[in-house]
């Protein structure tokens, strides 16, 4: 096969329907419009969910629930995680994501004390439950709060 040779698949390549070039066309005088009407006029179209003045579906059915638009979410991090790193480390948010252990940050990080902490290692992070702080220190880590 050469480049010349090439064509598309046979149906995938359609004629543009040119509409209103004359009655034999097929698509004379209104152009597949109708004889007047909303949908026959320049710019007659409809709003998007509009059901012809009946009240429409979204309205209809029941609303629930509340989304706080001020909701901090953190990215959550147990002790024991905190392990693969070597003593002495320094771990922040950006090697939390290096590490794989958080996707992305989120609106920051939180760690939590599930688990058991064998390293000593300094903690940067947004926050830090009590048992965390607790299973840091016993190891003999830091933690810093971002």
């Amino acid at each position: 096969m050469k480049l010349h040779e090439l064509k598309p698949a046979e149906g995938s390549r359609r004629e543009r329907n040119r509409v209103g070039r004359g009655q034999g066309s097929g698509n004379g005088k209104t152009s597949g419009r109708g004889q007047k009407g909303q949908k026959a006029r320049s710019g007659g179209k409809v709003r998007l969910g509009f059901e012809g003045g009946q009240t429409p579906l979204f309205r209809r059915i029941p609303k629930r629930g509340f989304k706080n638009v001020n909701r901090v979410e953190y990215a959550i991090v147990n002790v024991d995680s905190l392990n693969r790193f070597e003593d002495d480390a320094v771990v922040t948010p950006v090697e939390l994501v290096e590490a794989g252990l958080v996707k992305a940050e989120k609106d920051g990080i939180k760690i939590l004390g599930n688990g058991k902490l064998e390293r000593k290692v300094t903690v940067k992070a947004h926050k830090f439950s009590q048992s965390a702080k607790e299973a840091i220190e016993t190891a003999g880590g830091t933690v810093e709060v971002i």
